[in-house]
C-alpha cells in the first residue's frame, strides 16, 4: 500500500498581491480563470476522479456498544478525587485552585483580580497576546463574589467553583456577543448561554471572558484581522495556531487553567499543541453544540483545552452529556472516566502507520517517538498499520468543511462580502464554487473513512500521529495586519488533524517536549468512538514523562 497525502503546493500571498487575489477571485469576470488551479492544488480535480462505491453518510455519528452503554456515568461530585490527587505541572491547574480555596491560602475574589489584571496587560504588551476578546470586570467579581459565599459556607458547586474558565468566541456567553472572529456579527450582546456555558457555570466556573479566534474558523493560524493576531506564549513572534486560538492562548499563558475550545479540522488541537496543552476533541454528539455559531455541523466539535490531562479530564466531564437541544448528542452512552488514572498499560495496542507519523519535521518526530517510547515501557504494544486513501480523506473533509461554512455564511454575503479578511474571502470565494456533485463526493468518501479507521481500530486501541507536522510557526512581518495565504502551512497544521472530524472519533493533542527552537510539540490521539477516558489515560502516561516549561510570556496566579 502506498501512502498518498500529497502536500499542497500553492505560493503564498501577503499584502497588495493578496488583496488583489481576493478581489479577482470574486469577480465573475475572472474567477474562473484562477479557480481550476486553486483545485488543483487542494487535490478536488482527483477527488471527483474517484470512483467509490459506499453510501452517503453526512453527519459521522458512532452507535455506541452495549458495553459502552453500560458504563457507570461519572457524577460531579466524583470529580472531587483530583483534590485528593493532584497532577503535577508548571502552572497552576483546577485542582491548585480548588485546594488553595479550600484551605484559605486565596479566594476567588483574589484570583478574579488577578485574572483581571492579566487580561488587560496581556492586551497592553507590546506586542499583544490579544487573547481575549470581551470581558467585564464587574462581572467577573460579581461571579467570583458569588464562589466565595459558597466555598466559605462549605458548599463549592464542585472542584470548579471560583475557577477561572475561558469560553471561545464561538459560542453564546452573556453578557457578552458572538462575533465569531468577524467585525460584523455579535451586535447585540446574545440572551442566552451555550449549553457548555450553562453546565461551567452551573458548576460554579468563574467565566473570566470570551477569546479570540481565526474568523469563522476557516483557518488555523490565529491572525484575525479585525481582533488581532493571536501571539504564542512560548514566542510572541510565532502564532498560537487556531482557530481556538485565545483559549489555547490564555491557557498557556497561565491566565486560566482551562477554556472552551471548538474544532472543526484540528481548531483546538493545533493550537494545544502549538501552544503547549492539552486538547480534546471528544466523539462526534459527545458534546452539546446548542449555542454554538453553527459553521460546519457535520465536523463541528465543542470541547476543552486545558493546562494538564487531569483538567481536561475535569472540564471534559462538566461539559459532556446528553442536551435535548442538540439531536445528535442524545443517543450517546454514558459519560465516564473509567480507567483513567491507570498507569499500567499492559494489554494496551496503539497503532502508527509509519510513513504518515514520519511525514512532519524531524524534531516533531523525535519528540513523538520519545513519547512512544513511555507508553511502551508501562506495558502498551506497538501494531505497524496501514490506512489508504488518506489524501482522498483529506480532501472530502476540506469540501465538507468549506462548503458548509459557505452555506452559513450565505445570507451574509452579499452584504458583507468585503467585511471578511482577504483569506476567508479566497477561501469562501473557492468554497462557493463547489458543487452539490463535489459535497455528495466528499460524503460517499467519509463513509469510505469511517470504515478504514473503524478496520484499524478493531485491532488496535488507539492511533498515534504527531498533531502538527510542524512547530508554530513564525508571523511575518508582511501578514500584519491583514493575513496571508500559505496553504503550504496551512497543510501542515492540518496534516493529521482533519481525520477525526471526518469520521466522528475522539482525539486528544497532549505536550511531548519542544523543538530546538523551544517551541511546544504535540502528540495525537485518536481513539474510537465514546472512549474519551482511554486517549486521557494514554495522555497521562505520556505526561508523567515529559518535561514542561513555563513560556516566556506568563501570569501567576495564585502567588
Amino acid at each position: 500500500m502506498a501512502y498518498d497525502l500529497q502536500p499542497v503546493k500553492a505560493p503564498r500571498l501577503a499584502g497588495i498581491i493578496l488583496k488583489l487575489f481576493a478581489n479577482l477571485t470574486e469577480s465573475k469576470w475572472t474567477r474562473w480563470l484562477l479557480l481550476p488551479e486553486l483545485y488543483k492544488a487542494a487535490g478536488i480535480p482527483k477527488l471527483r476522479d474517484m470512483k467509490v462505491a459506499e453510501p452517503t453518510g453526512v453527519h459521522p455519528f458512532n452507535i455506541p456498544t452495549r458495553r459502552q452503554k453500560e458504563m457507570k456515568p461519572i457524577a460531579t461530585s466524583e470529580l472531587d478525587y483530583f483534590l485528593n490527587n493532584p497532577s503535577q505541572g508548571e502552572g497552576p491547574t483546577i485542582t491548585d485552585y480548588a485546594r488553595a480555596y479550600r484551605s484559605g491560602e486565596t479566594t476567588p475574589v483574589t484570583v478574579a483580580e488577578k485574572a483581571i489584571k492579566a487580561m488587560v496587560s496581556s492586551n497592553d504588551e507590546s506586542p499583544p497576546l490579544n487573547a481575549f476578546t470581551f470581558f467585564e470586570e464587574e462581572n467577573v467579581r460579581a461571579q467570583a463574589k458569588s464562589s466565595v459565599e459558597r466555598i466559605k459556607d462549605g458548599k463549592p458547586l464542585s472542584i470548579l467553583d471560583g475557577v477561572p474558565i475561558a469560553v471561545k468566541d464561538e459560542l453564546d456567553m452573556v453578557p457578552f456577543p458572538t462575533t465569531v472572529g468577524t467585525k460584523f456579527l455579535g451586535a447585540e450582546p446574545t440572551k442566552h448561554d451555550a449549553t457548555v456555558v450553562s453546565r461551567l457555570r452551573e458548576a460554579g466556573a468563574l467565566l473570566i471572558g470570551k477569546t479570540n479566534m481565526h474568523e469563522i474558523g476557516i483557518g488555523v493560524t490565529g491572525l484575525n484581522p479585525h481582533h488581532g493576531v493571536v501571539r504564542n506564549p512560548h514566542n510572541v513572534d510565532h502564532y498560537s495556531g487556531g482557530s481556538s486560538s485565545g483559549s489555547a492562548a490564555a491557557v498557556a499563558a497561565g491566565i486560566c487553567p482551562g477554556a472552551i475550545g471548538a474544532d472543526g479540522g484540528g481548531s483546538i488541537r493545533i493550537p494545544a499543541a502549538l501552544c503547549g496543552v492539552v486538547g480534546l476533541k471528544a466523539t462526534f454528539g459527545r458534546v452539546s453544540e446548542h449555542g454554538a455559531a453553527p459553521l460546519c455541523w457535520s465536523v463541528a466539535h465543542v470541547g476543552p483545552i486545558a493546562a494538564s490531562v487531569d483538567d481536561t479530564a475535569i472540564l471534559y466531564s462538566i461539559i459532556a452529556g446528553a442536551d435535548k437541544q442538540d439531536y445528535w448528542s442524545m443517543r450517546q452512552p454514558p459519560v465516564h472516566l473509567y480507567g483513567m488514572n491507570w498507569d499500567e498499560l499492559k494489554g494496551m495496542k496503539f497503532g502508527i502507520y509509519p510513513e504518515w507519523f514520519k511525514d512532519a519535521s524531524a524534531d516533531v518526530v523525535a519528540r513523538c517517538e520519545n513519547a512512544i517510547k513511555l507508553l511502551e515501557n508501562a506495558g502498551a504494544e506497538k501494531m505497524e498499520i496501514e490506512i489508504p486513501n488518506l489524501d482522498a480523506f483529506r480532501i472530502a473533509h476540506a469540501i465538507t468543511i468549506s462548503s458548509e461554512m459557505a452555506m452559513a455564511m450565505d445570507q451574509y454575503y452579499d452584504k458583507h462580502r468585503k467585511d471578511f479578511g482577504l483569506d476567508v474571502r479566497i477561501n469562501l470565494a473557492m468554497a462557493r464554487s463547489f458543487t452539490s456533485r463535489d459535497y455528495i463526493k466528499a460524503q460517499r468518501v467519509r463513509t469510505l473513512a469511517k470504515k478504514e479507521f473503524q478496520r484499524v481500530l478493531n485491532d488496535v486501541d488507539v492511533i498515534i500521529t504527531p498533531a502538527t507536522a510542524r512547530t508554530a510557526p513564525p508571523i511575518p512581518n508582511d501578514a500584519l495586519p491583514n493575513g496571508e495565504s500559505n496553504l503550504e502551512v496551512l497543510t501542515e497544521l492540518m496534516r493529521f488533524s482533519s481525520m477525526a472530524n471526518l469520521t466522528g472519533l475522539p482525539a486528544l493533542s497532549v505536550p511531548v517536549g519542544y523543538d530546538s527552537e523551544g517551541l511546544p510539540v504535540g502528540m495525537q490521539l485518536i481513539g474510537r468512538a465514546w472512549e474519551e477516558s482511554m486517549l486521557l489515560r494514554l495522555a497521562k502516561v505520556v505526561e508523567n514523562g515529559i518535561e514542561n516549561r513555563k513560556p516566556s510570556l506568563w501570569y501567576q496566579m495564585l502567588q
